[in-house]
């Protein structure tokens, strides 16, 4: 459990950073991440960082797979997560 803990901050953090540079990429109108990608990190684990960036730095906030998405693969993952506490 300690290393789940673990790999869930940093994935955050990462997740955090990945979508900071993303968003100053989009300012100066250079080279961006993926949307693929950016999704990928929010599934993998880093969904509370992808939603902490969108929000704060108000990013991809307008676009429905980022308002939506980000949101739905949070609570898909706290359910897991309340599944396996509950039932294991």
């Amino acid at each position: 459990m300690k290393y789940l803990f673990i790999y869930l901050i940093i994935i955050n953090i990462i997740t955090f950073i990945v979508y900071a540079w993303d968003k100053r990429k989009a300012k100066k109108g250079a080279w961006r991440t993926p949307e693929s990608t950016l999704l990928l990190l929010a599934a993998v684990g880093g969904s509370v960082g992808a939603l902490l960036a969108m929000y704060m730095l108000r990013h991809k906030t307008n676009h429905k797979k980022f308002f939506l998405g980000v949101p739905a693969i949070l609570i898909t993952q706290l359910a897991i997560a309340a599944y396996f506490l509950l039932f294991s």
